[in-house]
């Protein structure tokens, strides 16, 4: 079975419990591994876990998350990303199969562009983007809520998580693990 670490940084607890709905939806497909972004990660504003970074090393298969934050993901993620680096010169990430996923206060709050960041560090580490396959606002489920084919993007609906985006982080899930599977 592929290993699908899901990388990600949470503060409210919103985006750690997209993560866990990732990785449910993964279940029996792929091997787990939760790997947050935690404040003692962070040095001196640099990221420093290396193994953190050797999971990933380990994986076939990453889904990065993170809260949008003023345009963009948070900086403890940056932190994570710019520490990638050396991982970055040597490819050692190459042909993996990455995915992300966002929250952030708005429906329509930038979290393409978080989605975009997250595409680029991956296609700058030589991995595969993996989108969603689930046209917005045609999905019998009401998954794809905000219709995003880049990845999963979310919004609190009444302070919480909508039933509809957590079923379409699974799916996010479901969809790595089968694409890593193909992979590897």
């Amino acid at each position: 079975m592929p290993l699908l670490a899901i990388v990600y940084f949470s503060v409210s607890g919103t985006t750690e419990t997209l993560a866990h709905a990732v990785a449910r939806g993964a279940a029996g497909m792929a091997e787990i591994a939760l790997c947050r972004i935690a404040g003692d990660d962070i040095v001196s504003g640099r990221f420093q876990n290396e193994g953190l970074l050797e999971t990933i090393d380990r994986a076939g298969a990453v889904a990065f998350g993170s809260p949008t934050y003023m345009g963009g993901p948070a900086a403890q993620f940056k932190a994570f990303a710019d520490a990638s680096s050396d991982r970055w010169t040597q490819q050692r990430w190459a042909n993996k199969i990455a995915g992300g996923f966002t929250t952030g206060a708005c429906a329509g709050g930038d979290q393409l562009h978080t989605l975009t960041y997250f595409s680029i560090l991956a296609a700058q580490h030589g991995m595969l983007w993996c989108g969603l396959d689930i046209p917005g606002g045609e999905d019998a489920a009401g998954r794809n809520r905000l219709g995003s084919q880049l990845g999963l993007a979310t919004q609190l609906v009444d302070g919480a998580l909508p039933q509809s985006d957590l079923s379409t982080a699974e799916y996010l899930g479901q969809r790595l693990a089968r694409m890593a599977g193909r992979n590897g």
